[in-house]
């Protein structure tokens, strides 16, 4: 027997023990015209898409090419964007049931989702099921989910409320994942095994490395340093700047930040990979309990983090399930590419003119393009979808991704300027892309950059001027905790924001000074919603702006995370200190951007008298008047219970 044809046979070999479908279907973008559909399977199929109405079928035909867009991710890993525009449109108000019925390419079936992925459908109902409401009357918000965390995971949480809400008026209108939707820069050893070997069973495609000890990217599974250590692996670079330059002399630096580089993730194929394992319990099943490290304390760690991960696991059907049942708008923040991606003007100039950093980043962004970003709104994306088909390999030989095809669409991916989106909801909804379009200081290159740039935030004032209301997700709270922001700026000021993560609005004055501006504008819309995560603790204000008669009324809004915390005891700390510093008496405030404001906290319910801040995994739950007014903020916690944020009279400034 041949070569290819012992290939061919160990191909089919393994394509036998791989279940069809692998992750998905993830509901993305809905609306009256179109439905929306992310799904990957192990084999290339067509796709007949069935909705009903109770036991009504409203439709059913199989996609179309024009509906339905296939890229080949490996040898047993096809990726699918199903976007159907049914004959008539879709129902408000009402449930309205989907099924899948999948064919492969000779003719058999592979089934409905009843038959590859019933843990996807509730309470014994045969399908999956939504409901479709333009005017966003309840929505579900969080960020940071992060799989070895020790709490549980908030998708469950959202999966329980989904299950609870028997009548169409209680389903939230959209679950909405306000960035960090994975940790490329934070991976625990077990889900980097797991990682290995579906990369391995699948045969994702990999790809040469430039500028790396290591030549090509199947050799990270077996390199020496490829567990805990990979900050060995990862690119170093010589920092001559400023303070830098003065006190060493010009030295060598890590290009990644993160302080959890020891697994970063590295190849497209390890970034899909782990896509494919946080969004489904599927994947799961090729992770072997084979330990690949030797040394002592790293089987220590090993298996307190495995501990945490059996956990995830287990309660992954309820998260894909969540997913599979309400629209799913996402947008990133930085641990879904790096730590501090983008942070300042030095930490960009150091990571893109390296070959192998340049790679890695881009590898983690086309992976945010195809597993989330694709999803929010397809069309805007159908040149750079063209160039991925173009890049992945079609035939079933081994092949690598080709490398000069992988660096002209990293390129192009960096200098991509609409991942960003609106809806037209009511009220619009406006998603802020706070990570591509930063505003450089013009003090020093080290210093933080703002988080949008004039331009960037020219086109937001645009969307949201002369509306009643507005919606607006930006993944760092636009309005934080002052303390928190002063220790970020001293950091700064001492020439280390990159130790205390110094990124917030009010970091640059240019940008806070326009943030500002718009939310003073004579026609920036009367009720202003702001929904944000990143910070690992939840909280909510009321601001208005002092001494202004038709001044807009503002809500900040913050959840997080799904599946993190912020270390509760220097939390409480920070929260009774931000507390006596800046009380309203205090001269302090005058030293912030935000003295123009009045910004009353909003208590949680069942902490003590004026604490303000709620640290515990679980997801934001948001209702809305029809005016676009909160009409009760809450955080639902992963293990049940929660809290409900009330007015407060206690005033910050």
């Amino acid at each position: 027997m041949s070569q290819t044809e012992l290939t061919q046979a160990s191909n089919r070999e393994g394509a036998s023990t791989v279940p069809i479908v692998l992750a998905g279907p993830i509901l993305r973008h809905t609306c009256r015209e179109s439905l929306t559909l992310w799904l990957v399977t192990r084999d290339p199929v067509s796709v007949t898409v069935e909705l009903f109405d109770g036991d009504n079928t409203m439709h059913s035909r199989m996609a179309s090419t024009d509906e339905h867009t296939t890229l080949r991710i490996g040898r047993l890993a096809w990726l699918h964007l199903i976007c159907v525009q049914p004959d008539t449109p879709l129902p408000e108000a009402r449930f309205i049931g989907y099924d899948l019925h999948l064919t492969k390419a000779d003719g058999t079936s592979a089934g409905r989702i009843q038959e590859w992925a019933p843990h996807l459908c509730h309470n014994r109902e045969p399908r999956p099921a939504f409901v479709l409401k333009p005017r966003l009357d309840r929505l579900l918000h969080g960020s940071c989910r992060r799989p070895h965390h020790p709490s549980t995971d908030g998708l469950v949480r959202v999966d329980q409320e989904l299950a609870d809400a028997n009548d169409p008026d209680d389903r939230p209108a959209l679950l909405l994942m306000t960035g960090d939707q994975i940790y490329a820069d934070d991976v625990a050893g077990p889900t980097l095994h797991a990682i290995h070997q579906v990369v391995e069973q699948l045969g994702l495609y990999q790809e040469t490395l430039t500028g790396a000890d290591l030549n090509h990217s199947q050799d990270l599974a077996s390199d020496p340093d490829g567990y805990y250590h990979r900050d060995r692996l990862l690119p170093e670079s010589e920092f001559n700047e400023d303070l830098t330059e003065k006190f060493f002399g010009g030295v060598r630096k890590p290009v990644f930040t993160t302080a959890h580089a020891g697994n970063h993730l590295i190849s497209f194929a390890e970034v899909f990979a782990m896509y494919l394992l946080v969004w489904s319990p599927t994947p799961w099943a090729m992770a072997t309990r084979a330990m690949p490290v030797s040394k002592a304390d790293e089987q220590a760690r090993y298996r307190m983090e495995q501990a945490v991960i059996d956990r995830f696991c287990e309660t992954l059907p309820q998260a894909a399930r969540a997913l599979a049942n309400v629209p799913v708008y996402m947008i990133f923040d930085d641990h879904d590419v790096t730590d501090d991606w983008n942070l300042s003007a030095l930490w960009e100039s150091t990571a893109y003119e390296h070959p192998f950093s340049r790679r890695i980043i881009g590898n983690a962004l086309l992976g945010y393009l195809l597993c989330q970003g694709w999803g929010n709104q397809p069309g805007v994306f159908d040149k750079v979808i063209t160039q991925c088909a173009a890049l992945f390999p079609t035939d079933d030989e081994p092949n690598d991704l080709g490398a000069e095809q992988q660096d002209k669409l990293i390129d192009d991916l960096f200098h991509f300027h609409h991942w960003h989106y609106t809806l037209a909801t009511e009220p619009p909804l406006v998603v802020l892309d706070t990570r591509t379009r930063r505003w450089r200081s013009e003090v020093r290159r080290s210093h933080p950059s703002g988080l949008m740039d004039w331009e960037a935030l020219t086109d937001f004032q645009q969307a949201v001027m002369g509306k009643d209301a507005v919606v607006v997700v930006s993944p760092a709270p636009m309005l934080g905790v002052k303390l928190i922001e002063m220790i970020q700026r001293v950091f700064t000021w001492f020439g280390k924001p990159l130790m205390v993560d110094a990124e917030n609005w009010m970091a640059h004055r240019g940008a806070a000074n326009v943030l500002l501006n718009i939310f003073g504008h004579p026609k920036t819309p009367k009720h202003f919603v702001i929904l944000s995560g990143d910070v690992h603790y939840s909280f909510a204000y009321d601001v208005r702006f002092r001494h202004e008669r038709n001044s807009p009324r503002i809500w900040q809004i913050t959840s997080s995370g799904i599946k993190n915390q912020f270390p509760n005891g220097l939390l409480e700390w920070l929260d009774r200190l931000n507390r006596w510093l800046f009380a309203p008496w205090s001269p302090l405030n005058w030293f912030t951007k935000r003295r123009r404001m009045r910004i009353s906290p909003r208590l949680p319910e069942g902490r003590e008298a004026g604490e303000r801040l709620w640290n515990s995994a679980g997801i934001g739950d948001l209702r809305l008047t029809p005016e676009g007014v909160p009409s009760a903020i809450a955080q639902l916690n992963s293990d049940g219970g929660g809290t409900r944020f009330r007015e407060g009279r206690d005033e910050e400034v």
